[in-house]
């Protein structure tokens, strides 16, 4: 897209917090946020490094643009080499790393262009997936929809960008364990991480938690009522604010 500007670079990883702008985090405060599910029963190795790693990439912990090794994120999450290793081919598929050989590996850079390019696709995934939860939810998931959209709501009305996240998280997860098709999980798997990067890197400067909040709610609620046609409804229209919220990123770069 023409006057679009290039990669966002964030400066190099500190173990320490360096302010809202990067949005580095803590453990305690990432478990706050995500719900500190980085071990859950039965998850594997690799399993635990992926979630790990791609929070810590997520959140800007590990910043755009930092050149990381095996080794060195190895010894960062205490697993070993081998899970580490194969955490980070996944979350190069989902470009979020960039792997060179004998070279070292790259977090990669926040790109607006990118993130519009993503949004296009992501709308038609999107859409399907409310639709699919819409159609194929259990009741106990539809009851946990309506939990949701009304908690959402309170978020919205309170500024609790914190309880939002963590709520949006499982949202994600919910609609994609209703909708019941692999398929549409893997697709939405490969631009999720991107996504909630990109929401992390500006939301304190450009975005608008209370409408962010209220278009999700308004697609839980529809799912939760089997309501197909309103939930693919409210579903583009939270892409369509997605899609302005990352234009309006453009001003901060």
């Amino acid at each position: 897209m023409d006057g679009l500007a290039g990669p966002v670079r964030a400066p190099p990883l500190s173990n320490t917090a360096n302010g809202a702008r990067t949005g580095a985090m803590t453990t305690k405060r990432r478990e706050k946020l995500f719900g500190g599910e980085y071990s859950p029963e039965g998850a594997t190795l690799t399993d635990q490094a992926y979630q790990e790693l791609e929070e810590q990439i997520v959140t800007l912990d590990i910043a755009p643009g930092t050149v990381v090794s095996e080794a060195q994120l190895s010894k960062r999450l205490g697993i070993g080499r081998t899970p580490t290793r194969e955490a980070l081919q996944r979350l190069a598929r989902e470009r979020l790393v960039v792997i060179m050989p004998r070279r070292g590996i790259v977090v990669s850079e926040i790109n607006v262009q990118t993130q519009l390019q993503l949004i296009e696709v992501r709308r038609e995934l999107e859409r399907l997936l409310a639709q699919s939860a819409a159609r194929r939810a259990t009741e106990a998931q539809r009851a946990r929809f309506a939990e949701l959209a009304e908690a959402m709501k309170r978020c919205a009305e309170s500024g609790d960008g914190d309880g939002f996240m963590k709520l949006d998280r499982e949202f994600n997860q919910l609609a994609l364990a209703a909708a019941r098709n692999g398929f549409l999980a893997s697709a939405l798997a490969l631009v999720h991480g991107l996504s909630r990067r990109f929401w992390f890197a500006f939301h304190r400067e450009v975005g608008d938690l209370a409408a962010t909040a209220t278009l999700h709610a308004t697609v839980a609620r529809a799912i939760a009522e089997g309501d197909r046609e309103r939930a693919a409804a409210a579903s583009d229209r939270l892409m369509a604010h997605v899609e302005d919220f990352a234009r309006r990123a453009v001003t901060q770069i």
